[in-house]
């Protein structure tokens, strides 16, 4: 596996736009630690590390992952891009790509988005590449924390 370290080649950041569950963000900072995210930007009614639920949940990882808060996603989208960050948002579209043959740019920023409606679309819109992971089961989709974690494990393994 790759190691997240080296800044001008690697360095990956999470950008959580309107999850409902704080649990959820919580579990974000436990995955992030544990593979390398450099910063997680926590958008629009995004819970932060000072509620209770996301500090129960990252067991601490909230106190090493550095982050930030922004109202709008999108123009937290278009700074990234100015800074030179690959835009990639993880949502099931018509024009998504299986996320296992996914090659990514560096530095990548990876949107996911509400557990209900997903990614809104003027994300989805600014995103350079959509991806999803198959399912095979009879739900339409993944928990979302579980679905960051499997993503990023994907995507650094690439």
């Amino acid at each position: 596996m790759k190691t997240i370290t080296n800044l001008n080649t690697n360095i990956m950041v999470l950008i959580a736009n309107d999850i409902r569950s704080a649990w959820n963000v919580g579990s974000f900072f436990r995955t992030a630690d544990g593979i390398g995210i450099s910063k997680i930007y926590l958008t629009g009614y995004t819970a932060t590390p000072e509620n209770d639920r996301v500090i129960k949940t990252s067991l601490g990882a909230e106190k090493f992952i550095p982050w930030e808060k922004y109202r709008n996603g999108w123009r937290l989208v278009d700074k990234l891009k100015k800074e030179g960050f690959y835009i990639v948002a993880l949502e099931q579209t018509k024009n998504s790509i299986d996320i296992t043959k996914f090659k990514p740019k560096f530095p990548l920023a990876l949107i996911v988005g509400n557990e209900i409606r997903g990614v809104t679309k003027g994300l989805l819109d600014r995103a350079d590449k959509k991806v999803a992971i198959p399912q095979y089961g009879h739900k339409e989709s993944l928990n979302v924390a579980v679905a960051f974690g499997i993503a990023v494990w994907q995507i650094t393994k690439n």
